[in-house]
């Protein structure tokens, strides 16, 4: 694994793992361009269901590289055009993994906020250091993690700029599980798996559907499903229902064995 970006597919799963483990993964332009643009491609790609992002060595991402921001100024790349990472993850349609292996923080606390799915190592830890570098987050930070921790926790953390340890993070439910190195990502890769094995054009269509409707107030968001089950129920035939009846049973009686 040789490239700042390493890039692997197998079973309808694309695992991408950040190699800057010397940098501790830190976002410079040229990581920050592979991202993008493994995600636009993965994007177009229908054979890839789900991914999983991950980094090397033991950080998952240490933020931007500040050492190369002082050298210039602000890349407005970062936040639009062919750099834009979130952007690029917002446009691929089935789910991503965070597999979060060490430290996540500032900028890498972002990209992993802007993944659907995280589990975490109990060596993962997590800061908002923005406050600290004297910037404010463009990412999505201060919208996401109010939303899956709660204002007052939020606040906590990111005027702080203290570190969140993996099973604090998981308390607060900011990651799924928490699982040791070395399960990480066969647990990654189990998840995938199950997801990559259901239907792609309802794991797409529903992940819109819960992102979509998390942005609304309740009965809205209720007359929102309602509205989209109607019109995907029209497009099924029994047929369709049968055959989908005969493997969830099938993978039951398997799951419970």
């Amino acid at each position: 694994m040789n490239s700042i970006l390493s890039v692997e597919k197998t079973g309808g799963i694309a695992t991408l793992t950040l190699n800057r483990p010397q940098a501790m993964n830190a976002l410079n332009r040229e990581l920050r361009q592979a991202l993008a643009e493994s995600f636009r491609s993965l994007a177009n790609d229908k054979t890839t269901r789900v991914i999983i992002i991950t980094g090397a060595g033991r950080a998952f991402c240490a933020g931007m590289d500040l050492k190369e921001a002082s050298e210039g100024p602000a890349d407005e790349a970062a936040f639009s055009g062919e750099a834009d990472v979130i952007g690029a993850m917002a446009a691929f349609e089935g789910p991503i993994i965070g597999a979060i292996n060490g430290h996540a923080i500032t900028a890498g606390f972002e990209l992993a906020l802007a993944c659907d799915i995280l589990i975490a190592s109990t060596e993962a830890k997590f800061a908002d250091t923005h406050v600290r570098v004297g910037m404010l987050p463009g990412w999505g930070l201060s919208q996401r993690l109010p939303r899956l921790i709660g204002v007052n926790r939020a606040k906590e953390v990111s005027f702080t700029g203290n570190f969140i340890g993996a099973g604090q993070a998981e308390r607060w439910g900011l990651v799924n599980s928490v699982v040791p190195p070395d399960q990480l990502l066969p647990a990654c890769q189990k998840l995938a798996a199950d997801i990559a094995s259901s239907d792609p054009s309802v794991i797409a269509r529903y992940k819109r559907l819960i992102n979509e409707g998390y942005g609304m107030n309740l009965d809205d968001a209720l007359n929102y499903e309602s509205k989209v089950a109607i019109e995907w129920a029209a497009k099924i035939t029994s047929a369709n229902i049968a055959q989908k009846r005969s493997d969830v049973q099938k993978r039951g009686r398997k799951q419970n064995r």
